[in-house]
């Protein structure tokens, strides 16, 4: 039942339907429930399931032509099915890493309260913890009713989760020798889906720079500008065009981004979800036992990334082959794997739309692209 259709059961009248919980429930209990909610608790394990949570996070979208027909279909967030390819459908599940456990027995009810060990509240811990920031930072202008305490506490779980749970990032080779360096990297992913996944306005990236003795920086690729646009992303620059995946990488303006692009059904690059039928680029990091070769097209890996050895599951390795001018002493080499909910493009082609509310959340972005990103792993 994906895209959000799941069925409610209206046959049994009110007072006798069925409210799903993990939890045993006695006798007693279940009245005072019944009494007060109208609704008749039951035990159910399917809640411990990815499944239940695909039900709505799993979403396909219809693009449509001028005449407003329908012109193709996309898998726009699938990151149930990314996991269903992965080896974490055998050892773990959605709940496990998003609904982190209570460290002492916790009640679930405020009548009769029976403690629980292990209950998972409902706190999903995701990654957008930008946009957490822009309610929290807009709140009058957008009737935000949630406390600033409530915000930062869900958007700090958010980063935590982005930068505990999420990558690793290593240096697995420097070498130096006349007028060149090179630099060997692998960034592993620890999600059980993607990274990153769902929402296709995400986007992963790696920043690496070196600089000479005393701090000067001889070579950069996949620096944030303040505009939250990724220096030497084609992308970014241009609406029209976008960066290719690599396997090495050789110019500053040349920049290893994980992530989707969509294409029209021309062929064209796209941000509109109502326009887009296909994936031009995705090379999003895979989770662990994902074959790529067996991917059906709903998950496959799209783009250069397809063909490119060191692009498997769980990790990509990507080389920098630096040409270094004559430089004396040593050489400092910094890496880091950087994460945003809203990449640069997403937001600049809002500004095309003439209406009020794109070019009010176009000011909430410019205001906040500067910290729009999250270091997922550095080194």
């Amino acid at each position: 039942s994906f895209v959000g259709g799941f069925v409610i059961d209206r046959r049994l009248p009110l007072g006798r339907r069925p409210i799903f919980g993990k939890y045993p429930v006695d006798a007693g209990r279940s009245r005072v429930m019944r009494s007060s909610s109208g609704f008749e608790q039951r035990q159910a394990d399917h809640l411990q399931t990815s499944e239940v949570c695909a039900t709505c996070h799993t979403l396909f979208t219809h693009s449509l032509g001028p005449d407003g027909s329908v012109t193709g279909q996309l898998a726009e967030q699938v990151p149930y099915l990314e996991w269903r390819h992965s080896d974490h459908a055998t050892r773990s599940s959605c709940q496990d890493c998003h609904l982190l456990p209570e460290a002492d027995p916790t009640p679930i009810t405020s009548v009769l309260a029976q403690p629980h060990p292990g209950m998972r509240p409902h706190v999903f811990r995701g990654g957008n913890a930008f946009v957490l920031g822009m309610l929290g930072r807009f709140r009058g202008e957008l009737g935000v009713t949630a406390f600033p305490t409530e915000l930062e506490a869900t958007a700090a779980g958010a980063r935590e989760q982005l930068e505990r749970r999420s990558a690793t990032l290593a240096i697995t080779r420097a070498e130096r020798s006349a007028g060149s360096l090179v630099v060997d990297l692998r960034v592993e992913n620890h999600a059980g889906h993607k990274l990153p996944t769902a929402y296709p306005s995400r986007r992963v990236w790696i920043h690496l720079a070196v600089r000479d003795a005393s701090g000067s920086l001889v070579f950069e690729s996949g620096a944030l500008a303040r505009d939250g646009s990724i220096t030497g992303n084609d992308n970014d620059a241009d609406g029209t065009r976008f960066e290719p995946h690599y396997g090495v990488i050789e110019r500053p303006d040349q920049v290893q981004i994980y992530e989707p692009i969509l294409g029209d059904p021309s062929g064209a690059v796209t941000t509109g979800l109502l326009t887009a039928t296909r994936y031009l680029k995705d090379n999003r990091l895979l989770p662990t036992g994902f074959d790529r070769r067996t991917a059906p097209a709903d998950v496959a890996v799209y783009g250069a990334a397809a063909t490119d050895p060191d692009f498997t599951g769980g990790a990509d390795e990507l080389r920098y082959r630096i040409a270094l001018p004559d430089i004396a002493g040593t050489l400092e080499i910094t890496a880091a794997l950087l994460y945003q909910p809203i990449g640069h493009r997403w937001a600049e082609n809002l500004l095309a739309v003439a209406a009020p509310e794109p070019a009010r959340f176009g000011r909430y972005y410019s205001a906040m692209a500067p910290a729009s990103a999250t270091t997922l792993a550095s080194c």
